[in-house]
Formats: C-alpha cells, structure tokens, sequence
C-alpha cells in the first residue's frame, strides 16, 4: 500500500521575502513572533497583510487556522486563506488547499480539484505536492491510473530527500510497476527512507534481509 504525505505543510523560509520595506518589516515582525510562540502578535502583524492581499500572511494565517495556533482550529478559514494565496501561485498555498480538497477538511472533498492544485505546486518543486500526486496517479483517485508518471513524480520528490516518496518508489522498484524490477534500487530508496524512520521502509528492509539469508 503506498503512503500519502499526511500533513500540511509550512516552509516560513520561502515566504520571507518582501515585496514593501514597510509590509516585509510587518511581516517579519510577525515570523519572529510566530517563532517564539507568540501568537497574538503574529495574529495582529498578519491579520491586515492578509486582507491587503500579500499571500505570504494569508499562508501564515492559514497555517494558525489549519493548526489552532491562537485561534480557534477553523478548517473552513484555513482553506479559504490558502485558496487566496493559492491563486497568487504560491506552492505551499496550492499544495496546503490540494491536500484539504484530498481529505475533506474545511471543504468538500474532491479528488479532481486536489489533483489539479497538486500539480500547480509540484510543477514549482513542492516535494509533498509530487509526492502525493504520484499516489493519486498510482491509486487513478481523480486522474487516469498511470505507474509510470507515478513513479516519475516519486522520484522527482525523493531526490529531494521526502522519505513517503522514496519508500513508495522503492515499493514500485520492488515489485517493478512503473519501472524496471531492481531490488538493489529498491533496498536503496527503502534504506534513505528508513534513516528518516519511514516505518513501512524499515519493515521492508527486515523482510528482505530475511528473505535474502534464508536463500
């Protein structure tokens, strides 16, 4: 069974650019405290950014949305924060939104509209965004069954160190769906997936140790 990227995903990293010296100052203003725990702070740094527009506070209120993070946890807000930035082209945003429209969280779940989002943002590089687009074109959940172009975007999102994309393309080296069957390719993708504590590739890694000693 293939693994999903089961969470959402916030990278502040990439946000921290400015696009005013007096909106970036506000913003960041808000990053550290947001760093620090402080919630309000970020909240009131944020809040007007985000109704002016600037995708990178509409991504940092959806994230304390999405998680409750000194707000009430508000699903439907989150979703609506990151479907703004989301159509300003941010990746974080597009993958955040694809994954809600994946699991039904805060809107009406919709494998077609998740698929989409997903490849707005893997097409910028989003490895959680390849990566679970790949299970949606490996499982054929809201676009055409398809191995090989799962087996693609998993190796776009393991060579970026995402262990759910290197176990799951270790699984295909491993029963040769998608790829060419190569044990030796697989026990690789499932070691750099183990030393991130993948469990599933760790399990696979014991069994064909046995499998192996016991020939």
């Amino acid at each position: 069974m293939k693994n999903l990227v089961a969470t959402l995903c916030l990278t502040i990293s990439v946000l921290l650019g400015s696009v005013g010296v007096s909106s970036a100052a506000d913003f960041n203003t808000g990053v550290n405290a947001y760093q620090r725990g402080d919630f309000a702070t970020a909240l009131r740094e944020w809040t007007p950014l985000a109704q002016q527009g600037d995708a990178r506070a509409q991504i940092m209120l959806g994230d304390m949305y999405g998680f409750g993070r000194g707000v009430a946890q508000d699903y439907v807000e989150a979703a609506r924060l990151w479907r703004l930035a989301a159509e300003q082209g941010h990746a974080s945003a597009q993958y955040n939104l694809g994954w809600m429209y994946h699991n039904g969280e805060g809107v009406r779940q919709d494998y077609v509209e998740a698929a989409r989002l997903y490849r707005l943002a893997a097409e910028q590089g989003d490895a959680g965004a390849q990566s679970n687009l790949g299970v949606m074109y490996d499982d054929g959940t809201g676009v055409a069954q398809d191995y090989v172009e799962a087996a693609r975007l998993w190796r776009l999102a393991a060579a970026q160190g995402d262990a759910v994309a290197q176990y799951n393309l270790g699984r295909m080296y491993d029963l040769g769906q998608g790829v060419a069957q190569d044990y030796v390719e697989a026990v690789r993708l499932y070691r750099l997936a183990a030393e991130q504590g993948h469990a599933g590739a760790q399990f696979r890694l014991g069994t064909m140790h046995l499998h192996s000693a016991s020939i």
